[in-house]
């Protein structure tokens, strides 16, 4: 096949009495689609946990430098700071004059304890905050007095600006991903190369209230009844279709700093690493769950099916295949949603004519037109040679 500008990853998981993903009041976030109302996954949740995992595919597993999502970033690089010799009030300084810098937003003379923490969550790179302290540490060195001090940090981030940018990978394997946006004068954005869908039950959504106790093993052991507390929350059980696009030129682009209009021309070196990171997220996207209420549900499951395809046409999601809810009583589901996804596909190959070559892991006995079924580690190699190579 030829070199395909898009992978598409289609997958289903069954979870049972679980709460994956609350809303603000705490209750399992729902989406009306079609002629139901449906339980569902953010996208957020489900990259969140495939960028911590830590397994065999665990994406720090792959030598990139990673990143930090945090709002206190500026604390953490006085820290740094301070244990690379700086004296603290120096180290405070220095974030201070970050900040006002335009670092990672447009605040202004912050001082003190504001100055250690941003009104938002900012992902930055490990590599970006350890050069970051490097820089700010030698020139504390030099300039000891705080305007002086402040006004050498302004300096050192006009001029090295494009330097910062420039930095292949400085803002972490997760911004080369799932993209980063700053509304700072220094930092990047980035775009993301991996686009997530909310995962979605294919029937109607199947919640409940759960009502329960805890019980005091004092009061217990003295005779009382009664209980420590009464408390409910929800529960939800589903069959989720779930969705990601890779879009192979943005990512090679944002790993190894490849003009996007140049990608098609990139070595299989240059594309070597984008092949791994398509390895690891495949095996993460099978594997890892949303942990909320982890501890109470064990809300673990691997897919129950995945189909990838990949091609040079535009993506297209799979999720009209389930506008019409199929019936949760429906006594082979599994296999129910499986078909409805090929019919799905079958219809769009006859509208379109679409030139995708399809390979599929499921563990039931189903059939996808015109994909090879494979086990999860083959399914895997094979999208990781179909990123570096056009014969795969």
């Amino acid at each position: 096949m030829t070199l395909p500008r898009f992978l598409q990853i289609h997958t289903l998981h069954n979870y049972p009495a679980a709460l994956l993903n609350r809303d603000d009041a705490g209750l399992a976030k729902r989406l009306p689609y079609g002629d139901k109302v449906r339980t569902r996954i953010s996208s957020q949740c489900l990259k969140r946990h495939w960028r911590v995992a830590d397994d065999a595919f665990a994406l720090s597993r792959l030598d990139v430098p990673m990143a930090v999502r945090s709002r206190e970033t500026p604390r953490l690089i006085r820290d740094k700071l301070v244990a690379a010799g700086v004296a603290e009030p120096l180290a405070q300084l220095a974030v201070e004059g970050l900040r006002a810098a335009g670092l990672v937003d447009k605040a202004k003379d912050l001082k003190g304890k504001d100055a250690l923490e941003t009104g938002q969550a900012v992902l930055l790179g490990y590599a970006e905050i350890d050069y970051l302290v490097q820089r700010c540490a030698a020139l504390a060195a030099e300039h000891g007095e705080e305007k002086a001090l402040k006004a050498a940090i302004a300096g050192f981030l006009k001029e090295e600006k494009k330097n910062i940018e420039a930095m292949r990978l400085g803002s972490g394997l997760e911004s080369a991903l799932f993209g980063r946006m700053v509304t700072s004068d220094v930092l990047a954005s980035r775009d993301a190369a991996v686009y997530v869908a909310h995962a979605f039950t294919v029937h109607e959504a199947q919640v409940e209230n759960d009502y329960f106790t805890v019980v005091d093993d004092l009061l217990q052991e003295a005779g009382e009844t009664g209980s420590a507390g009464i408390f409910d929350t929800e529960l939800a059980s589903g069959l989720y279709y779930g969705y990601v696009v890779v879009d192979v030129p943005q990512l090679v682009a944002n790993l190894e700093g490849v003009a996007i209009k140049d990608w098609s021309n990139a070595t299989p070196e240059q594309r070597a690493l984008a092949g791994r990171v398509v390895q690891h997220l495949l095996h993460l996207v099978a594997t890892v769950s949303p942990g909320a209420k982890r501890g109470s549900t064990a809300p673990f499951a691997w897919a129950k099916f995945m189909l990838v395809e990949a091609g040079d046409w535009q993506p297209r999601s799979l999720a009209g295949a389930f506008q019409n809810a199929l019936p949760s009583s429906q006594p082979t589901l599994r296999k129910a949603a499986v078909q409805r996804l090929a019919d799905e596909i079958a219809q769009m190959d006859a509208a379109y004519g679409a030139p995708l070559a399809r390979r599929y892991l499921a563990v039931d006995d189903v059939q996808v037109p015109g994909a090879e079924q494979l086990p999860l580690t083959a399914l895997a190699e094979w999208a990781q040679a179909a990123v570096m190579r056009a014969e795969a």
